[in-house]
Order: C-alpha cells, then sequence, then structure tokens
C-alpha cells in the first residue's frame, strides 16, 4: 500500500515546550539499490536534427523519448513523453530483481513540457503498480510556461505484490492530452523482505503422503526399520542391511590400480622411438594416396 514518510517529533520541556525532529530508525527507509532499465531514457538516442524518436527501449509504450535539448533537464537527460499521436498513453516497465514483498520506493522527474503555456492545465497522471492493495498515486506537474519546468524527486513508495513488480504511468490529461508531461530519472531503491524459512523435513521428504505406498518407499521404510535394530557399534548387523560395499571397495580398489599404472608411465623417451609411435596413425591415412594424387607428395609432408 502506499507509504507517506512522517517525521516524528520529539518533545522536551526545557523551561518551555520545544519540538526537535527525531531520527528515523534504522531500516525505516528503503536504500538498497534496484535496477530500472532505461531510467534516464537514453536509448534510443534522439537524432540531432529530431525533437522525438519512437519507442523507448526497456519499457512498454505507444509514444517515445523526447531529445535532451526538447527535455530541458538540468541534468541534460532525454525523457520519455506521456503524450502521443494527438492523445495521452501510458508508460511501463518492470522493475527486475525485486521479489515479492519487498517494499520500494520509486523516485522521478516531471516536466509539463515546451508545448503547454500558462493558458494550459498543469499535466496530470497516475502512478500505478501491481497488486490490490497498492493505491495508484495521482500526480501534476508544475505550472507550464512554456518551456522546461521540471519538478525534481517525485516519489511513490509502495510493497511489491509480485515479483519484478510492473509500475505504469498514465497521463489524465484531458486539456491538449497530445501534450502530455515528460518523465526522467526514474529510479528505485528497495527493502528486501526476509528469506523464506527452509521447508519442513515432511514437505521435503519424497516418501511423504500417499507417495509412501509407492514400492521404492516401502522398500526405503524396511531398510530403515531394519537399521534402526542395530546398534551403532554391531557392524556386522549394519553390513548385513546396507551391505559390505563390495562394487565400492572394488572400484576403489581400480581407481589406485591405474593410478599406481600411470605413475609407472616412462616421461623420457627416445626422440625417434616416439615420433615412430605417433606415425602410425597419419602412415594409414596416406598410404594409399600416389604421388599423383598430391601437389607435395605425403612423404614431404613432415617427419613420417
Amino acid at each position: 500500500m502506499l507509504r507517506t514518510q512522517r517525521a516524528r517529533l520529539l518533545i522536551a520541556a526545557l523551561g518551555g515546550a520545544i519540538a526537535v525532529a527525531a531520527p528515523v530508525p534504522a531500516g525505516a527507509e528503503d536504500t538498497e539499490p534496484a535496477v530500472v532499465v532505461n531510467g534516464t531514457f537514453s536509448s534510443p538516442t534522439v537524432p540531432a536534427d529530431k525533437t522525438f524518436s519512437a519507442g523507448v527501449d526497456g519499457w512498454t509504450s505507444t509514444g517515445g523519448v523526447a531529445s535532451a535539448t526538447r527535455a530541458g533537464h538540468p541534468q541534460g537527460f532525454q525523457a520519455a513523453t506521456l503524450g502521443w499521436n494527438g492523445g495521452g498513453i501510458s508508460l511501463s516497465t518492470r522493475l527486475r530483481g525485486v521479489r515479492k514483498g519487498a517494499t520500494v520506493t520509486l523516485s522521478w522527474d516531471d516536466n509539463p513540457d515546451i508545448c503547454v503555456t500558462s493558458g494550459n492545465a498543469r499535466r496530470a497522471y497516475t502512478t500505478t503498480v501491481t497488486g490490490d492493495t497498492n493505491t495508484p498515486g495521482s500526480f501534476t506537474t508544475n505550472t507550464p510556461t512554456g518551456k522546461a519546468n521540471w519538478l525534481l524527486g517525485r516519489t511513490y513508495s509502495f510493497t511489491a505484490a509480485e515479483d519484478a513488480p510492473q509500475v505504469t504511468f498514465t497521463s489524465t490529461d484531458t486539456d491538449k492530452p497530445s501534450c502530455g508531461a515528460l518523465i526522467t530519472n526514474v529510479a528505485a531503491k528497495q527493502t528486501a523482505p526476509p528469506l523464506g524459512s527452509p521447508q519442513s523435513s515432511a514437505s521435503s521428504d519424497p516418501c511423504a503422503g500417499d507417495a509412501a505406498s509407492t514400492p521404492q518407499c516401502k522398500d526405503v521404510a524396511a531398510g530403515k526399520d531394519q537399521i534402526s535394530k542395530c546398534p551403532p557399534t554391531d557392524r556386522d548387523c549394519l553390513a548385513g542391511v546396507a551391505g559390505k560395499g563390495e562394487k565400492e571397495n572394488a572400484g576403489i580398489d581400480k581407481e589406485t590400480q591405474a593410478v599406481e599404472d600411470f605413475g609407472k608411465v616412462p616421461r623420457d623417451q627416445d626422440p625417434n622411438t616416439a615420433a615412430a609411435d605417433l606415425c602410425a596413425l597419419p602412415n594409414a591415412l596416406t598410404a594409399e594416396v600416389s604421388p599423383g594424387d598430391a601437389v607435395v607428395p605425403p612423404s614431404d609432408w613432415w617427419f613420417c
């Protein structure tokens, strides 16, 4: 739901009533950055001879982005528009890396754009996020003046109702809706939810519930019952249930022998002897090649 930052006042009487702002408790603010793709709308880059380009990379929009010159943002950002082709539109994206239950604070800057003047109403729009309990936020820009009039640092806070929640800006202009608000510098910070507790043994047991009656689970249960009757120090009893590991021991013996044999392989050989061993394969491949079949006879290719 929409969360409102509230200052807490500490009242103390020191010869009179004094109101002092108390520090916000640790963890009360969303501080961990969350990724907002193309939050400054630098892509696509508007050509130098254009004021707008269609499309908004990383966002869902039927509109486009305004050039840095048209936007006039104090930090030189391009901006996405909420007005296009004669009407108001929506602009939305998903906040990747945000998990269900996280509290999130979204921030951005808005501008009425230069296509509206003092005779037009402030540009109006809503900010919404998926989740029935999240109340939409309603916003209006600064007063239109026919030039850039940015309001910096808008915020909207909510609790994520799903992983990667979708946030949407939607124009609600009725006066000249084709000239919608410009949005840029969209960022987000979050407080991630605690990790879920491990599954209980019952839910992680493959033989829990109806599966207990399967042949495999019956065999496992029987083996557990037999083992439970063996004293921990009775090796013969345990071997009768679990086996003596003949196959495992045989495999270990083979691996041990392989390592030993590998260690006995001589590492130093006469070069001619080694080359003769290597020549067997290429000689077999070129045995049927006659001098007329190749520009360079096989015998001249290399040592063999």
